[in-house]
């Protein structure tokens, strides 16, 4: 979490392998992500980012198939299996009514859909996310980090995600990292983070934070900017 500009998405850039970084080393299972082969690095890092390429000429359908690419030799076909397993993913994301619409005629929210059905499909050791709710409304907010939290407690899964919305994140988080002018600035449990002083000092904005009455965790309620 952080404020605009405070690089969260740079550093994600940096994780999956579009932006080098100028310093330090970034490594995956022990190995210097930038000399791995990407085709190797998509075959466990899986990512979702705010704003989707169009994949003109594409269906719902096709999009999603193409989590199995990393997975595959060069021109080697879909197997039944593989349809099968697209076609699982599709049910489990309430894509198969859209499976054969064009991907680019979807609205942003079902857009996102699309690309978890993809990245689930794609079966990552590591799912980075940038903006995970962006365009969702609240019914599939909650859906979409709920599927993502139980992928992670049931399977080898780890999730890296940015938030604007900090009650998402206190809610579906188990540790958060605050960024502030490219610089971490905090790091712990959403109780250990989430906090007034912390709120008013890198966000600029008041709030009064206490414990959602439901489950206990940390929820934040603002007030007005603080001068």
């Amino acid at each position: 979490i952080g404020p605009n500009g405070a690089g969260k998405s740079t550093l994600m850039r940096c994780l999956y392998g579009v932006n080098q970084p100028d310093a330090g080393t970034i490594y995956f299972q022990g190995k210097n992500l930038w000399q791995s082969p990407p085709k190797q690095n998509a075959q466990k890092i899986a990512v979702i980012l705010q704003e989707q390429s169009e994949h003109l000429g594409l269906t719902v359908y096709d999009v999603v198939a193409l989590a199995l690419t990393p997975h595959k030799k060069l021109f080697e076909w879909d197997t039944p299996q593989d349809r099968q397993h697209i076609q699982a993913a599709l049910f489990e994301h309430d894509l198969v009514p859209l499976q054969h619409r064009l991907f680019a005629h979807l609205s942003g929210g079902e857009k996102q859909r699309v690309m978890l059905a993809r990245a689930m499909l794609q079966r990552p050791l590591l799912l980075i996310m940038d903006e995970p709710t962006n365009h969702l409304d609240v019914h599939y907010q909650f859906e979409v980090l709920q599927k993502v939290k139980h992928k992670v407690k049931a399977e080898a899964l780890t999730v890296l995600a940015s938030f604007h919305d900090l009650n998402l994140a206190a809610a579906f988080c188990d540790h958060i990292i605050v960024l502030q002018g490219g610089h971490i600035t905090a790091q712990g449990s959403p109780d250990e983070v989430l906090t007034e002083q912390m709120i008013s000092e890198v966000f600029k904005t008041c709030a009064w934070v206490d414990k959602h009455p439901m489950d206990g965790h940390p929820r934040i309620t603002y007030g007005y900017h603080h001068v």
